[in-house]
């Protein structure tokens, strides 16, 4: 007789409520499949394409499928629901993959949940599902932006993590306009970006001084002010 019951595969990988619970393991034909242990049983999510490895039509996801068919006519509630029921399970597996420190995953799964809001709020018909997904961009950003970050460090490149968080910042300026500094997502991203300036050498806080003087000389005052800041951390 023939058994579903998991109970063993729950005894071996025991809940753990301090942590994220997250492994990679292999499935059939030797491919990858991620699995987030949680309270009552086993998640299993695809490494790749949608989470739940559902096909869309033949596509991988509906992302995929706008992307190539367009949203000729507008994109309707019901289909702007999917996409979001598509976005959370892919901000679940980049949580979980943040967890493991699979930095160029989290920022594919980030980039395209960017994607995904992009295509409801310029396509969706009715006024509620084109902002509904908008609360969600700026954690989004950040997550990016931070795994961005983490990535260049485990490299040993200070510069290209201090560019990441700079970029993060100037995104969220985007997102969040005029109050965007005191969200508590650009503080978080400052707060890493404070914590990496002294670590430049010395050869790179020179160049920190050039690219200030052609900054001031191009009257590029925006620059400017963030190498100012970036030269005061290195002194404090």
């Amino acid at each position: 007789m023939t058994t579903n019951d998991i109970s063993r595969i729950l005894q071996e990988w025991p809940y753990d409520s301090s942590k994220m619970n997250v492994r990679i393991t292999e499935a059939e034909a030797g491919r990858e499949v991620l699995q987030l242990r949680v309270e009552l049983g086993i998640v299993q999510m695809e490494v790749i394409g949608r989470p739940d490895g559902v096909l869309q039509d033949g596509y991988k996801s509906l992302l995929d499928l706008f992307e190539d068919r367009g949203t000729h006519g507008g994109l309707d509630s019901e289909m702007c629901r999917r996409l979001r029921e598509e976005g959370v399970q892919r901000s679940h597996r980049a949580a979980a993959f943040f967890t493991m420190g699979r930095w160029e995953d989290v920022i594919r799964d980030c980039t395209q949940n960017l994607q995904l809001f992009d295509l409801c709020n310029q396509n969706a018909n009715e006024e509620q599902d084109r902002v509904a997904l908008e609360q969600f961009r700026a954690p989004v950003i950040a997550l990016r932006t931070r795994s961005a970050a983490e990535w260049a460090i485990e490299l040993e490149n200070t510069i290209e993590a201090l560019a990441a968080l700079d970029h993060g910042l100037d995104a969220l300026r985007d997102a969040l306009g005029d109050d965007w500094n005191e969200s508590n997502e650009a503080q978080l991203l400052q707060g890493m970006k404070e914590a990496l300036v002294p670590r430049l050498p010395t050869s790179e806080r020179a160049d920190l001084q050039e690219r200030l003087a052609t900054a001031i000389e191009n009257e590029n005052y925006e620059l400017a002010a963030i190498l100012r800041d970036e030269i005061r951390l290195l002194r404090d």
